[in-house]
């Protein structure tokens, strides 16, 4: 029994250690680096959560796929002003609406809560000053 338990342990702890971003510039040193064109929006995506490390659905925005919903990791979209979806897919379809100006920066949060099979992954608009401070020790995971 002692070395089943001591076999889920070591499982789940190299789920949270390999299941985050762990290379990657971090937010604070890669932002100020990152141009922005003059008639393009930002919109930051980013996961602080490290429950559920092994759930990572992809991140869509209108229909395409932009990224991983990766634990302590970040990515980001330019896209000209208009309005936006971005959804992820565990059990269920998880979506948030906004919309995007030029020269803003929206900041938005991928929250994890318990399904009944697996964790559901979804997004959550969040002010850009919290979002500023939530996302600093995050890793970049975008391409």
């Amino acid at each position: 029994m002692k070395r089943i338990f001591k076999s889920i342990i070591l499982l789940a702890t190299f789920i949270v250690l390999f299941g985050c971003a762990t290379s990657g510039a971090k937010y604070a040193e890669l932002n100020p680096t990152i141009p922005l064109k003059p008639d393009a929006g930002r919109i930051f995506i980013y996961r602080t959560a490290l429950m559920g490390a092994a759930v990572q659905p992809a991140v869509k925005v209108n229909g395409e796929v932009v990224g991983s919903a990766v634990p302590n990791g970040f990515f980001y979209v330019d896209r000209t002003p208009g309005n936006y979806e971005i959804m992820t897919s565990t059990e269920v379809d998880r979506k948030l609406s906004l919309t995007l100006d030029k020269g803003e920066a929206r900041f938005v949060r991928l929250n994890i809560s318990m399904g009944f099979f697996a964790g559901h992954v979804y997004p959550e608009l969040i002010d850009p000053a919290t979002g500023e401070n939530e996302i600093q020790d995050c890793r970049y995971t975008g391409k």
